[in-house]
């Protein structure tokens, strides 16, 4: 058949036999590949991979709306040591209407990630206007869930040879999917993975989710999704954006979240978790400190995604911008001009190789952060400091030093190491100080405040917050003084009427449910009334607490609040926030307190 026709879809006795015949070809096909592999192979005692797949954190993704320029950034993409593409066509570009199909566009984006060398991540989205009950993309429910079926089945047929790995959906849970519920994506994902292992049982499908959103993954694995899905994908934009305030704990608990809420609910031990979207933007316009952090996040975000477990990482995005803004999350300007993150990108992926392994971490100086990778040639230490923060450090052995512009310079031993928040790359440590690292590799982060063992955890608020077990998240959005912070009602953005929280995961692990929340506050001024409401994380999403008001006068006053459906994972980057949207007027906080109930 040539490539772009629009192919009539054979009745349904017709496909049957087509179907059985293919099957009974594909597995020949497999059968005698592997034993041709293994012929090759005998004696060598090397495991053949498969050509679909590999161990390459290094992933980058693309929108739709910048992905017809593939053919220019592939290549690009490749140069940096880039290994994984996500991107794919949707279903009504590629079957317009029923009974017809059009492969042209997803036929010529494979065959190019593969003269490239990029292993394709693919999708299953959105709707066909033709199978959705009211005649767009996006919303639910589907006319026929046999739609569905085979639309995943022709897919997998037709590209099973590349495409090893399928994500169903592209952010269920946020705006993507009207009337969505778990249970309907527990369907996609369970009728996904039983058509596309009829055709291909090699096939991997992914469960993906918007943010980290474990309730959702949760719910539509209680739904029916279990056992039909090989691995987890996550977009966590919003703990990305935590570490411009310290967030670098947060980030590193996701995969351990994940893995406590997958063994609640008796899946396979050990599945793979993958990011298939992160990313910050920069203006199109060359900014040198807007886009050096860019370059700065980009490389935070894959060290503490392959130090934490995480399998694929996939930046977004190759190009842009898009969306109509004037800056983008793009490695690529519209130009197709490198920005500083694209450079930083393929220092690191030079640098630790195309398959590093975590070896272990370090606590560098007063808090600062250091992750060991094991390469080819040495162990290599990704190093910064807290955000906003400097520390002094030497080492006893010659080191060097490659910064995220891709420069190198030699630190004789003794001599002093100024860290930024800005990571470095260093080889050349001693034999002790990588021991150390590596000794601690399962070990509890030292950067952790809280304690599982402890029933309270405490925030202090001041000009500089005193936290154990409870870090403010976005700051910025409160004005501080010595011994309180105050909300901003004047912020344009409205953000200044909340004050956002986030709780240790090790004092409040997946699955702790009660908690005693408690603000230490006061009005502005004792005769002007103020208060506040308490949303938090639940099983079933944000909730929103009664009113409470400050009492008059100029003293401090605890306001506690008792929860009893807590699910404290961080889905939009924060657990618990002091509302303060109904309040006539601006309140103070000194301190929050949490206590651990059951």
């Amino acid at each position: 058949m040539c490539f772009g026709d629009n192919i009539p879809r054979p009745d349904r006795s017709s496909r049957w036999i087509l179907k059985t015949a293919f099957r009974i070809s594909f597995f020949v096909v497999l059968i005698l590949c592997a034993s041709c592999r293994v012929a090759s192979a005998e004696g060598t005692g090397q495991q053949v991979a498969d050509p679909r797949d590999d161990l390459s954190p290094w992933g980058v993704g693309s929108g739709a709306e910048l992905l017809s320029a593939y053919p220019v950034f592939n290549p690009v993409l490749k140069d940096a040591g880039v290994k994984w593409l996500r991107a794919f066509y949707e279903w009504q570009t590629i079957q317009p209407k029923q009974g017809y199909w059009n492969f042209a566009l997803p036929d010529a984006l494979v065959r190019n990630a593969r003269s490239n060398g990029l292993h394709v991540l693919g999708g299953f989205a959105y709707l066909a206007p033709w199978a959705s009950a009211d005649g767009g993309t996006r919303k639910f429910p589907i006319k026929d869930i046999q739609f569905w079926r085979d639309y995943v089945a022709g897919l997998v047929q037709r590209y099973h040879s590349d495409i090893k790995y399928w994500e169903v959906w592209n952010e269920f849970n946020g705006s993507f999917a009207e009337n969505g519920t778990p249970a309907i994506y527990a369907e996609l994902v369970r009728e996904a993975s039983i058509a596309a292992k009829q055709v291909d049982p090699t096939a991997k499908i992914g469960m993906s989710v918007a943010n980290f959103d474990v309730g959702f993954l949760d719910a539509a694995i209680k739904a029916g999704a279990g056992g039909h899905f090989d691995y987890v994908c996550i977009h966590p934009y919003e703990v990305l954006e935590r570490l411009s305030d310290g967030g670098e704990l947060q980030f590193l608990n996701m995969a351990a979240t994940l893995r406590k809420m997958l063994a609640a609910n008796h899946q396979p031990e050990g599945m793979p978790l993958w990011i298939t979207e992160l990313g910050s933007t920069a203006p199109e316009r060359p900014d040198a400190h807007l886009d050096a952090a860019q370059g700065a996040s980009l490389v935070k975000a894959y060290v503490l995604a392959v130090a934490s477990g995480f399998a694929r990482v996939f930046w977004f995005e190759a190009r842009g911008p898009s969306y109509g803004r004037d800056k983008s999350f793009g490695l690529l300007r519209l130009d197709m001009t490198p920005r500083p993150s694209y450079i930083a990108l393929k220092v690191l992926t030079d640098s630790l190789g195309s398959e590093p392994t975590p070896a272990g971490w370090l606590a560098l100086g007063s808090g600062g952060y250091g992750f060991l990778f094991d390469t080819a040639d040495q162990p290599i230490l990704v190093a910064w400091a807290p955000a906003r923060r400097e520390i002094s450090l030497t080492f006893d052995s010659e080191i060097r030093l490659v910064d995220l512009k891709g420069e190198t310079k030699l630190l004789s031993a003794g001599r002093e190491l100024t860290l930024t928040d800005t990571p470095v790359l260093l080889t050349g440590l001693s034999a002790e100080l990588v021991e150390k690292a590596r000794g601690q590799k399962t070990q509890p982060y030292s950067w952790a405040s809280g304690d599982s063992r402890v029933e309270l955890a405490t925030a202090w608020l001041g000009a500089v917050n005193v936290e154990n077990g409870v870090a403010q998240v976005n700051p910025q959005t409160t004005i501080t003084d010595v011994t309180w912070r105050r909300t901003d009602f004047s912020r344009p953005d409205g953000e200044g009427h909340y004050v956002y929280f986030w709780v240790n995961p090790q004092f409040a692990p997946f699955g702790a449910r009660t908690f005693e929340i408690t603000a230490v506050v006061r009005r502005v001024a004792p005769d002007e009334d103020a208060g506040m409401s308490l949303n938090y994380e639940s099983r079933n999403g944000y909730v929103d607490t009664d009113y409470r008001r400050i009492p008059a006068g100029d003293g401090w006053h605890e306001i506690t609040w008792r929860v009893d459906d807590a699910n404290f994972v961080g889905a939009w980057g924060w657990n618990f926030r002091l509302n303060g949207i109904s309040s006539p007027n601006e309140f103070l906080v000194n301190e929050i307190k949490v206590r651990r109930v059951r």
